[in-house]
């Protein structure tokens, strides 16, 4: 074989590892340029970002408000008592909803999860976050009401459904995590727990008053 094939076998070799190098040195390097993109697909195309401005509109606003009286899919909420607890005349004082067994056994799940932590199994304020608030003794703990005093007694049920969906005082907000069915199913729960530490001889049916005394 002559000289000139075997250096020219040697730099065709040479060449060949070049791309190579480059796609390893591309590797573990990083760069503020962004790679090539030979297909678009729409990955870039002029556009307004969100909260930027545009000289078309009076306001000079990008991001565009809601047509006026338009309604995204499923979120018309018209039943206002349903939806909010209240309607023109103030706080609901029925339930929207049927109360059946099976809103009852919803309701004690949901409540056991979102409600007893704070407020306890009975409803006394003495769940095992207030125990342990009220342990370490920091005073930036507010304690959850208690479901048994006269106060929260005679709140309509549009307003303890209220107070679930927007929070009160330092009690967070639960609309976003509990759907408007089990909180109605919570509230039905609550009251239940209010009549169990309220009941009177009259509340148990004849027939087993006896089995009392």
């Amino acid at each position: 074989m002559s000289r000139g094939l075997v250096y020219g076998a040697v730099l065709l070799a040479a060449l060949a590892l070049i791309p190579l190098a480059l796609i390893a040195r591309a590797r573990v390097t990083t760069s503020d340029v962004p790679r090539i993109q030979l297909i678009q697909d729409m990955g870039r195309q002029p556009k307004f970002k969100t909260q930027s401005a545009n000289p078309m509109f009076a306001d000079g606003r990008a991001m565009r408000p809601e047509v006026p009286g338009t309604v995204a899919r499923g979120e018309l909420h018209a039943n206002a008592a349903f939806w909010t607890g209240r309607t023109a005349d103030g706080w609901v004082t029925a339930f929207p909803v049927a109360v059946t067994d099976q809103l009852m056994r919803r309701g004690q799940e949901r409540y056991d999860i979102f409600c007893a932590p704070c407020h306890g199994l009975a409803g006394y304020g003495d769940g095992p976050v207030a125990k342990r608030a009220d342990a370490l003794q920091e005073g930036t703990w507010t304690p959850p009401s208690s479901y048994h005093t006269d106060l929260v007694r005679q709140r309509p049920v549009g307003f303890i459904f209220n107070t679930i969906s927007n929070g009160i005082r330092n009690m967070p907000a639960y609309g976003p995590q509990i759907p408007a069915a089990d909180r109605w199913a919570i509230v039905a729960y609550v009251r239940a727990l209010q009549r169990s530490q309220d009941a009177r001889v009259t509340d148990v049916p004849p027939e087993l008053q006896r089995q009392l005394r």
